[in-house]
């Protein structure tokens, strides 16, 4: 009788936990919700450029919000030990809330805000909750490659309160607001990231309360052991070895190689980024932190997918990163579009694990996205000018790698999991009109499965007149490779309506009469193109998508 009744204590332990964690999940995506419904930038109300997540007193991360990039989500995983460093735990107050964007502490680049927040319950702390997001100007030169230090790239903020006990730091946003080309934003979307934990640790205590929690940590360890146990379990079913692969990128000055060999242990896998580009001159480099948040997700995406992303689920994976190297830039080198490299990290590790489990990987799609941070009005044509001053970013994508069984994404973003943003948003804050924006026809890489679709993007302003665009773009001079015999996907192409064709990256100006002309990057294919099932091919011809043309050059099909 003591056992069953020991059994039945144990199903319903297990249930309770269940239902624990199901509550948390909600807590913190209603976290990133109000984050979203109180934003100022339309990066995070319309993109959703943005993470959130709940951890307990020693800065591991129990649960992150759906909704949030990798980049933001992983790095922040980190960020909070450093906040914990300089702010224990004990010293916290209610309605404390602190902020970084230093892009060693945080997510990698100073246009990034990370804020963390304590938790009460019957007045003793009992966990935090942190959050992410982008806003559109820090400051300095704007968000491009242009600088040669940190220092150039925006406001550097340390970890300091930006509130105290509920009363806002005057002395800080008298600061911040001095820095940026858009202050209102700035300043609102701060209140923003703290009205977002805010509701997250109001939810929490409730949960808390209604379970009759004393604090987090039997649930946390019930979480990790959990995901650990889950992920090691996952590695153990892998083919065991060394498996290299590199990938290349447009770069800056130079084109940059991407190499990694990936050994897959019992339990465990390390990443050797030996052999790696070094370091650039420009803001491409690559923090540590931000890139093991896309290696990370790179290689949990393909070996733990279904198992919660949590500080735990991600401990069996090691990187080592070369001093010197592009990805892991020391301070002060320029890091503000870290992202057009960071970003073809997952490529990278699916090429390794090509090699192991190729059943599972993707092709290699357009990843780096396609963000035009734009800018007119006196600071670009000084007293010249016909249009207000605005300093804007739009978020946009290529098309993804084909699958195994599916075709690629259209103008889908992979690895970032941004949403693009629709063109009314961008032209009801600033004045810019977006004259095309539909998807690449011929694009895709052709395979059995075929990648995704890029976009064709055409954008001036109002009555034409000149304006500039920083441009951080890839996958121009190096597409997205097809593999196991699918083809390559588009090269990008950066240009004016005029025809004359501009940089990949960097400032330049857009003529008054001109227009700024982007053709996105299609996904690699995958397989065999004369495998594809000719009812696709056909689709895809009447849709438009597909010339016949390529139909007969790539698959051989003549209708």
């Amino acid at each position: 009788m003591h056992q069953m009744a020991d059994r039945q204590l144990s199903a319903l332990a297990r249930i309770q936990t269940q239902v624990m964690w199901n509550r948390l999940i909600a807590v913190v995506e209603e976290q990133a919700q109000t984050m979203i419904r109180t934003a100022f930038s339309t990066t995070v109300r319309e993109a959703g450029d943005l993470s959130a997540g709940v951890f307990d007193l020693k800065g591991r991360m129990l649960a992150q919000a759906v909704t949030g990039t990798p980049g933001h989500v992983n790095s922040m995983m980190e960020s909070v030990a450093h906040f914990l460093a300089k702010f224990p735990a004990e010293t916290m107050r209610p309605g404390d809330h602190y902020i970084t964007n230093d892009p060693w502490l945080g997510t990698g680049h100073l246009h990034d805000l990370t804020v963390v927040t304590p938790a009460f319950l019957h007045g003793r702390i009992v966990g935090l909750f942190a959050n992410t997001a982008h806003i559109i100007d820090i400051g300095g030169l704007g968000m491009g490659p242009e600088a040669r230090s940190v220092f150039e790239e925006g406001l550097y903020i340390p970890i300091v309160k930006c509130f105290e006990q509920g009363r806002p730091n005057e002395t800080f946003f008298d600061f911040i607001r001095a820095g940026s080309r858009t202050p209102i934003e700035l300043e609102g979307d701060i209140y923003s990231l703290c009205a977002c934990n805010e509701a997250g640790a109001r939810r929490l205590i409730e949960m808390m309360e209604e379970f009759g929690m004393e604090g987090l940590d039997p649930l946390a360890e019930v979480i990790f052991d959990a995901s650990l146990r889950a992920t090691e379990a996952e590695i153990a079913k892998l083919p065991k070895g060394t498996f290299r692969a590199e990938i290349r990128s447009d770069g800056y000055e130079a084109p940059v190689t991407l190499a990694a060999a990936m050994t897959i242990g019992d339990r465990t896998i390390e990443v050797d980024f030996s052999g790696t580009s070094g370091l650039s001159t420009r803001g491409i480099n690559v923090p540590p932190a931000y890139c093991r948040a896309y290696s990370c997700f790179g290689i949990k995406v393909v070996v733990a997918p279904d198992i919660p992303n949590n500080w735990a689920s991600l401990q069996p994976f090691r990187m080592r990163i070369p001093e010197g190297c592009i990805l892991n830039a020391p301070r002060p080198y320029p890091v503000a579009v870290r992202h057009v490299v960071g970003q073809l990290l997952p490529d990278l590790m699916m090429g390794c694990l090509a090699q192991a489990v190729p059943e599972r990987v993707a092709a290699e799609g357009a990843s780096c996205l396609w963000n035009p941070p734009l800018r007119g009005g006196t600071q670009v044509s000084g007293p010249a000018a016909k249009i207000e001053d605005f300093e804007i970013i739009t978020f946009n994508s290529g098309g993804t790698g084909a699958r195994a069984t599916k075709d690629g994404l259209s103008g889908i973003a992979f690895p970032s999991g941004v949403r693009t943003m629709p063109v009314e948003a961008t032209e009801n804050v600033a004045p810019v009109v977006f004259w095309r924006k539909e998807l690449r026809p011929d694009s895709a890489g052709a395979g059995r499965t075929r990648g995704g679709f890029g976009q064709i993007l055409e954008i001036g302003t109002k009555g034409d007149a000149e304006f500039a665009v920083n441009a951080i773009f890839d996958r121009v001079g190096n597409p997205p490779r097809g593999r196991l015999g699918g083809r390559d996907g588009a090269s990008g192409v950066v240009k004016l309506k005029s025809g004359a064709v501009l940089r990949t990256k960097g400032f330049q100006i857009i003529p008054e009469g001109d227009r700024l002309v982007l053709l996105l990057p299609g996904g690699g294919g995958m397989g065999d193109p004369r495998e594809r099932d000719c009812e696709a091919i056909a689709r895809d011809i009447a849709d438009g998508l597909i010339s016949p043309e390529r139909a007969l050059a790539d698959y051989g099909w003549a209708g």
